[in-house]
C-alpha cells in the first residue's frame, strides 16, 4: 500500500536524480526526516533528463533503475515515486510541476540539494521552490558532500571510473562499484585456458570502470543469501584475441564448476590491478593471468 494513499497524511519528500545513490544523496535522505515522524517518499527520474533533452551528451548511468530504487529504500525510503521524464515533463513550469507532481504527496516538508534545479530550462531553483511551497511545506536545500575535501557527485563518480580509479569511486558511493547483468555465452576461450569467466555484456547507457583488470567480487543475485565470490575482473574487449564486444569478464578465483549461464550476478569492483594489454600470445596471456589472479587474492585478502 502506498503511504500516501490517505491524503490526510503528511509526508517528507526529497527530490533528485539519485543516479548512483551516493554518500551526498544518502545525506538528503538522513537529513529530510530529521526530527518529523512521517513516511519519507522519494522522487526521482527516468530516464535522466540529458538523456532527453541532449541526448549527445547523455551521461554513462552509474545504476541501472531498479539499483536505484533499491539503494534509496535501503537508505530509508519509505516509497519511491518514479517520473516518467520526457518532453512534457520538461515543458512544466516550476509552478506546475509542483502541483502535479509534489502537492499529491501531501509534503510537510521537501528536501533537495542545493543545486538543485526544475521546470521548464531549469528555470526552478530552491529559491523557486520555497516560494511555491509558501504556506504549503517547507522547503531544505542541503550542501553538497566531500570526501577528503572532494565534492561528491554523481559526474564525479563516473570521472573516477573512467580513470579506473574504483577505490576512490568507492569512497564516495559508501560500497564498491557495482555492474549487474545476465551472463552470456561469451567466446569461451578463458575455459579453455583454464580461467573460465562469468561475462556479461555493457550496455551503451551503463558506466563501467575503464578497461583493465580488478580485483573484487562476484555475488549470484539469483540464490537467497549468496556469499560474495573473490574474483579477477577483466574489463573490455579482449584485444589479444582481436574482440570487438564490451564486456565486463569474471574469473572466480580457484573455481572451475561453476555454472552461471543465464544466471544474474553482481559484480564489485575493489581495487584496479592493471590496465588492458594486447598480448603476443597465448603462453604471454596465461603467464599474465596467473599474476593478476595472485595479485587479486592479495587485494582481497585470500592470502
Amino acid at each position: 500500500m502506498s503511504v500516501v494513499e490517505d491524503q490526510m497524511t503528511r509526508t517528507v519528500v526529497a527530490i533528485g536524480n539519485f543516479d548512483g545513490v551516493h554518500v551526498g544523496h544518502r545525506s538528503v535522505l538522513r537529513e529530510a526526516a530529521r526530527g518529523l515522524e512521517l513516511p519519507l517518499v522519494v522522487v526521482t527520474f527516468w530516464p535522466h533528463p540529458i538523456t532527453v533533452l541532449r541526448p549527445d551528451q547523455a551521461p554513462k548511468l552509474l545504476t541501472d533503475l531498479r539499483t536505484r530504487i533499491d539503494l534509496l529504500k535501503q537508505a530509508g525510503a519509505h516509497e519511491v515515486r518514479v517520473i516518467q521524464f520526457n518532453r512534457d515533463v520538461a515543458a512544466l513550469s516550476p509552478a506546475e510541476f509542483v502541483e502535479r507532481f509534489l502537492m499529491p504527496l501531501n509534503p510537510a516538508r521537501v528536501v533537495v540539494g542545493e543545486n538543485f534545479r526544475f521546470g521548464r530550462r531549469a528555470s526552478g531553483d530552491v529559491a523557486t521552490l520555497a516560494v511555491l511551497g509558501e504556506g504549503r511545506f517547507d522547503v531544505f536545500a542541503l550542501p553538497l558532500e566531500a570526501v577528503d575535501e572532494e565534492v561528491t557527485c554523481s559526474s564525479g563518480i563516473r570521472g573516477l571510473l573512467a580513470e579506473g580509479d574504483v577505490a576512490e569511486a568507492a569512497q564516495h558511493l559508501e560500497r564498491p562499484f557495482r555492474f549487474r547483468g545476465v551472463v552470456v555465452v561469451g567466446d569461451q576461450r578463458g575455459r579453455e585456458l583454464g580461467f573460465p569467466t562469468a561475462n556479461l555484456t555493457v550496455p551503451s547507457d551503463m558506466a563501467v570502470p575503464a578497461d583493465g583488470v580488478y580485483a573484487g567480487w562476484v555475488t549470484r543475485l539469483d540464490e537467497a543469501d549468496a556469499e560474495p565470490m573473490a574474483a579477477a575482473i577483466s574489463v573490455g574487449t579482449n584485444p589479444t584475441f582481436e574482440g570487438a564486444d564490451h564486456r565486463v569478464e569474471s574469473y572466480v578465483i580457484d573455481r572451475t564448476d561453476l555454472e552461471l549461464y543465464g544466471a544474474e550476478i553482481a559484480v564489485d569492483f575493489v581495487e584496479r590491478l592493471r590496465g588492458q594489454v594486447k598480448f603476443s600470445g597465448v603462453e604471454e596471456l596465461i603467464t599474465q593471468m596467473n599474476l593478476d589472479v595472485a595479485r587479486a587474492k592479495q587485494v582481497l585478502g585470500l592470502v
